[in-house]
Parts: C-alpha cells; sequence; structure tokens
C-alpha cells in the first residue's frame, strides 16, 4: 500500500474527503516525527509503539574491497508492534 492507497482508505473508512484525510495523515506523520526529533515516544495502544534508540559507532567491512571501514554512531527509528495489531497480522 503507497500514500494514495492509504489516504483512499481513511476517506473511505472516517467517510472523509480525499483532501481532507490526506491533510490528517500529513499532519499526524508530522506530529509523529516531530515527537521522535524531540526523542519523544508514541506509544498507540492496541497499534504499536515508536521510540528513538542510539546505535553505537562501529567496524565494518566494504563488501567489494574486503576493507574495513568506520561505521560513526547515529539515532535511528524503532517500532514494536502492538498485541492487537501483531495478533491481526498473525
Amino acid at each position: 500500500m503507497n500514500k494514495t492507497e492509504l489516504v483512499n482508505a481513511i476517506a473511505a473508512g472516517a467517510n472523509l474527503t480525499k483532501v481532507s484525510a490526506k491533510a490528517a495523515l500529513e499532519a499526524g506523520l508530522a506530529a509523529i516525527a516531530d515527537a521522535l526529533a524531540k526523542g519523544d515516544k508514541i506509544a498507540l495502544i492496541g497499534f504499536g509503539t515508536f521510540a528513538v534508540a542510539d546505535k553505537k559507532a562501529r567496524v565494518g567491512v566494504k563488501p567489494s574491497t574486503g576493507e574495513k571501514i568506520e561505521i560513526p554512531a547515529k539515532k535511528v527509528v524503532k517500532f514494536k508492534a502492538g498485541a492487537e495489531l501483531a495478533d491481526k497480522v498473525k
């Protein structure tokens, strides 16, 4: 499913216009991104939890040459599915 299909599904499910559904989706995604950028955790009961985690710097190997390279530390977004979502996917 791509963004257009998701907007169409939201519009149909919430009885909204596609324009309103797209605006709501974009506002929701922006709010999630802003919260994660601040380091907050987002818990959507029944769906899942988004959180920011730190990955340590490490040494990797460049596959084409076998050369060792330094991979810098960075922050990554993690998602853990909630019980209801996990059960629905089974």
